[in-house]
């Protein structure tokens, strides 16, 4: 039987797969796709993204229709937003969303790192708080190591995302989920979807010390 609607990831990242509309807001997607330029500086580029890869931002809107996705997936990118760009985000999700339709998304497990640090906290680690906070990936990227300064600092923090500017534990991010309408909201795990579309998105490394949850609208 043929899927009811269609499928949709945002901040897609190179994982593009032909059957999914695929999106992301990355600054060298957006200059990959500037006509002759991009063709130009794609050997130069830190990375490549596939072409059927489209600008899109969540928060302002994505171009799909009200109630047509059958299926929406969101992997490490929720937390790379504020709070209230997070809620207009979901909000969007749950939109697109045919009823009965699924989302689901992973985002990194604030509880997971919370629990680490105390533990090496209590052990008398010295640098707990270094790698909670590291920007560089080891814990929640909270921190800051350095002020941004002069024009190319501040272009690059205005055009970067890398920082994690808000975590979510489950409790935490299933009560927004609900709170935006959305039903039968559950933790799950790689490939436990009974949709089949999504394990052509989903990474198991990317549910490693993670938030993963489905829920339907």
């Amino acid at each position: 039987m043929p899927p009811k609607g269609l499928y949709v990831q945002y901040g897609c990242g190179l994982s593009a797969p032909e059957e999914w509309i695929n999106f992301d807001t990355s600054p060298t997607l957006r200059i990959q796709k500037i006509p002759i330029l991009g063709t130009l500086l794609k050997k130069k580029l830190y990375c490549v993204f596939p072409n059927n890869v489209r600008v899109g931002d969540i928060i302002s809107g994505l171009p799909i229709p009200p109630n047509s996705c059958q299926g929406v997936y969101s992997s490490h990118t929720l937390e790379h937003l504020s709070l209230n760009d997070f809620r207009k985000a979901i909000k969007n999700t749950y939109t697109m969303l045919l009823p009965g339709g699924w989302f689901r998304c992973v985002v990194p497990d604030l509880e997971t790192y919370a629990r680490q640090y105390i533990a090496e906290l209590e052990s008398g680690d010295d640098k707990a708080s270094h790698r909670f906070l590291s920007p560089r990936g080891e814990r929640t990227m909270l921190g800051v190591e350095n002020r941004p300064r002069g024009t190319k600092g501040l272009l690059e923090s205005m055009l970067g995302n890398s920082h994690h500017l808000w975590m979510w534990d489950y409790r935490s991010l299933a009560t927004e989920l609900q709170d935006a309408g959305f039903i039968h909201i559950r933790p799950c795990t790689f490939n436990d979807s009974t949709d089949p579309m999504f394990l052509q998105v989903e990474d198991p490394t990317r549910f490693q010390s993670a938030v993963a949850i489905e829920c339907s609208k």
